[in-house]
């Protein structure tokens, strides 16, 4: 009975000290696990989201970059940290939805195994290519790849990225077999194709946009169903009659499953204020960054997205026969 008496009240002892915890974070430095390398399209968008959130908790923000296996090592990385707050990840549609059918055995469950936080947005991907493949549009492109698939290649940030997947999906619209070499990390693969070493990239549109601007590389088309603000003489694939071609990224807030209520309530709140500092409003944006309206910003709304996320990428990836063991 007497222990029975000191157990419970151990255990009432231990729920509100963690209850305690909760309310007080973040009494120390938070970490941000980007999947993926520095230079990136996702470290970009964090880096500049962790600087005014650091403000906005009182915290430093730490940036963490662990990339490899299409971000799904940085991610495990997430979903085995202690579900205390100090540990979130900066996901995206590869780590996060496109995994979970492209992996024979997915390393993780990535709409249980961790606790949605908030959605900071939406990027297009554009089909990039070297300056001198020769051509112009997206009709000649197809009709090149078709006729010269057997020695063409195309580069992405690591087998499982959004960057594969957005070529997996134009090889499986055109109907083409073309070889994908997997880089670690965008830089890598942006230098290959300025090389000529590679002959496409579809590549996220804010790392591919200073490259198209300066004449590096050439962009044929945008893989969404309307143009991009940031670079609005670009066709999409519809437009110049290639359909389903259509492939993108987004960025958003994921702790370890069981993290406290109260945190995640306090990051997403974090999160929203800093999506809503014009400053960061105006550098996201000017990336191609499309900013979630306010009913898009909750964690049961993340919870919900990733889910139909998953069932949404599940057969194009399927059709395709890519897989990754």
């Amino acid at each position: 009975m007497i222990r029975t008496i000191v157990g419970a009240a151990l255990a009432s002892l231990l729920a509100l000290t963690g209850s305690a915890g909760a309310q007080d974070w973040p009494t120390r430095p938070v970490t941000m696990i980007i999947p993926f390398a520095a230079g990136g399209p996702q470290d970009t968008i964090g880096r500049v989201v962790a600087q005014r959130v650091s403000e906005i908790i009182g915290q430093q923000v730490v940036i963490e970059n662990v990339g490899g296996a299409g971000g799904t090592t940085g991610s495990l990385r997430v979903r085995n940290a202690a579900p205390d707050g100090y540990t979130f990840l900066l996901a995206s549609v590869g780590t996060h939805a496109q995994s979970q059918t492209l992996y024979k055995r997915p390393p993780y469950n990535a709409a249980e195994d961790f606790t949605a936080v908030a959605f900071l947005g939406e990027t297009p991907i554009a089909l990039t290519v070297r300056k001198d493949l020769p051509v112009s549009n997206l009709k000649e492109f197809v009709a090149y790849a078709k006729e010269n698939q057997a020695k063409m290649q195309y580069g992405s940030a690591g087998a499982g990225s959004a960057t594969h997947l957005g070529c997996v999906v134009l090889n499986s619209v055109l109907g083409t077999n073309i070889t994908h070499v997997p880089y670690r990390g965008t830089g890598p693969a942006m230098q290959d194709l300025h090389g000529g070493r590679i002959d496409f990239l579809c590549e996220i549109i804010n790392t591919a946009k200073p490259h198209i601007e300066a004449g590096a590389i050439k962009a044929l088309a945008i893989m969404t169903k309307e143009r991009s603000p940031v670079l609005p003489n670009l066709p999409t694939g519809l437009e110049q009659g290639v359909q389903g071609l259509e492939a993108y990224t987004w960025s958003a807030i994921f702790l370890p499953k069981g993290a406290p209520p109260d945190v995640v309530k306090k990051l997403n709140a974090a999160m929203n204020q800093a999506l809503d500092t014009p400053n960061v409003r105006e550098r996201l944006q000017g990336m191609g960054v499309t900013l979630p309206p306010p009913e898009r910003r909750s964690p049961e709304y993340m919870a919900q997205f990733v889910r139909s996320e998953i069932k949404k990428w599940e057969d194009p990836i399927k059709a395709s026969g890519a897989q990754i063991e």
